[in-house]
């Protein structure tokens, strides 16, 4: 595997890379572009012992979660920008970091088995966005924007987001001057809406999603219970929906859940915060049923088969049910309310489909 493949698939969130997707420094996924060199990893990297080549691994696992979750929640993002509303912001549409991004052996990891070094590499594009369309592609190095060499370092991310939210604010696109296959590139990105949630994978097992009001977590258990993408997407956009609709502020939970997700979202979380509920009130009917019924309405806009929707809400009900106290259901335990409401909202988006009427809830 090659830096540049590590880089491609190294999307793990930390708040200071947020601000090279927006204008407003908010987050964004999805890689897009041409396949990224490959250069083979072998054990014989200097300085790279079994405990490096361990932390390398698990790396290569939760970008790859990571970059599932992108491709998903990329048409969710775009497509919905209209719904969002308030949430909504002009995005650049990619992430980029360098071996700084990783804690303790991890950085190492990054910098001995894969080739990560001190200047900023592109990690994902966001598909359908500006930067998908300008051509940037993952492992392009970033040189300089509008002229002015970015920085590079222990600080890149935060200060390269300085100089982007700066250009952004004042202009329709980014000048980007990228290295490529050891060759310089000018590409200019236009910004592009989409709501502003960022993605972050949970590094934990039980089955659950969290939003905290302005983000969207979905654990690695989770992912494996999904058997496709339109799944997923459900999840997704469901954990999406109680942002729009403020469910954190009115549990007032921001707090509860946001630590839950800052803990979850680290390469090495604290489980034992997952004891129990976690703190995190059940989510009352009425709220469920209606951020189910807009969570239907974000997935068809977003492409999604929505048909099967209710039936992937029974299986997560009957396999984790709410007595599974860190589970899903646990937190959003009114089965019934939400199947009703998942089910007109089924019959609302055929028709209006049909009638070839706008999607809107």
């Amino acid at each position: 595997m090659s830096g540049n493949r590590f880089a491609a698939a190294l999307t793990m969130s930390v708040a200071a890379a947020t601000v090279l997707l927006t204008g407003c420094a908010t987050q964004a996924p999805q890689q897009t572009g041409a396949a990224p060199r490959v250069i083979e990893r072998t054990t014989e990297a200097p300085g790279m012992n079994p405990q490096m080549a361990a932390a390398a691994d698990t790396l290569t696992r939760m970008a790859d979660l990571q970059n599932r979750l992108y491709k998903v929640a990329a048409p969710l993002l775009i497509h919905n920008a209209e719904l969002c509303k308030g949430q909504a912001r002009n995005l650049l549409g990619f992430t980029a970091k360098n071996r700084w991004s990783y804690p303790g052996d991890y950085n190492e990891a990054a910098h001995l088995a894969f080739g990560m070094d001190e200047r900023l590499q592109v990690t994902s594009v966001l598909a359908g966005s500006g930067a998908a369309k300008a051509g940037l592609q993952t492992g392009d190095v970033l040189l300089a924007a509008a002229g002015k060499p970015l920085p590079t370092g222990q600080h890149a991310l935060s200060q390269a987001g300085a100089v982007f939210n700066k250009i952004a604010a004042s202009q329709a696109s980014l000048p980007l001057t990228v290295e490529r296959h050891n060759s310089e590139r000018q590409v200019a990105i236009p910004v592009t809406r989409a709501c502003a949630f960022p993605i972050e994978l949970g590094n934990a097992d039980n089955v659950n999603a969290y939003a905290d009001g302005s983000r969207v977590l979905v654990t690695r258990g989770m992912i494996a219970f999904t058997r496709n993408d339109d799944e997923l997407a459900f999840v997704l956009a469901k954990t999406m929906a109680h942002n729009m609709l403020g469910h954190a502020s009115a549990q007032r939970s921001n707090a509860t859940i946001g630590s839950i997700i800052d803990n979850l979202k680290s390469v090495t979380p604290d489980t034992s915060m997952l004891i129990g509920s976690g703190g995190i009130k059940a989510m009352p009917p009425e709220m469920d049923a209606a951020a189910d019924r807009l969570s239907l309405y974000l997935a068809a806009r977003a492409g999604y088969a929505i048909d099967n929707a209710d039936n992937f809400w029974k299986r997560l009900n009957e396999t984790y049910p709410s007595t599974v106290l860190n589970g899903y259901n646990a937190n959003h335990p009114a089965i019934a309310a939400r199947l009703a409401a998942i089910e007109k909202a089924q019959g609302e988006i055929k028709a209006k489909k049909s009638s070839k009427k706008a999607l809107v809830p």
